[in-house]
């Protein structure tokens, strides 16, 4: 068996653990090893390298990068020369990835709004007890909103020092 170096010793943990915390919430954990090795890559890398890296076939690969690229975490680069596309992580990969969860809590937020709207006009009997958790659910979301909205703000004015 061939001795890892230090680096690949640390690429393949990264790799490993994004994928676990992948798989934790509930996405593929094929989608956190493309993320990581994105991170870990210094430089753009191709299609078939990201299947040889990963030990993976290009079917299931390319499906995940084409996520990947429609929530702003990847994006195809242009190598001179090379007729291959090239992914690298997008230079804003941690905020979009924020963003994407963001735009999921707004959603649960109007989602309680409108469904108080719809039990008010409801002759369950169950309807106090629904109108409690639904009222919770509102408030729940509408201080993630919150928070999430200062964090934002925040780190606008954070990043700066990334991006020169």
């Amino acid at each position: 068996m061939k001795t890892l170096n230090f680096e690949d010793k640390v690429k393949r943990e990264i790799i490993q653990s994004f994928g676990e915390a992948y798989k934790a919430f509930g996405l593929s954990k094929l989608m956190g090893h493309i993320v990581a090795l994105m991170i870990f890559s210094p430089q753009p890398i191709s299609l078939d390298d990201i299947c040889k890296q990963l030990k993976r076939s290009k079917g299931p690969v390319s499906q995940i990068i084409r996520r990947l690229r429609d929530r702003n975490l990847v994006r195809k680069v242009w190598i001179p020369g090379s007729r291959k596309d090239h992914y690298e992580g997008h230079p804003e990969i941690f905020e979009n990835a924020f963003r994407n969860n963001f735009e999921l809590i707004k959603k649960n937020k109007k989602l309680a709004i409108e469904l108080k709207r719809e039990a008010k006009g409801s002759n369950s009997n169950d309807i106090g007890v629904i109108l409690k958790r639904l009222n919770e659910m509102e408030e729940f979301y509408t201080l993630m909103v919150e928070n999430f909205s200062n964090f934002l703000d925040k780190w606008t004015k954070a990043k700066i020092k990334y991006r020169k």
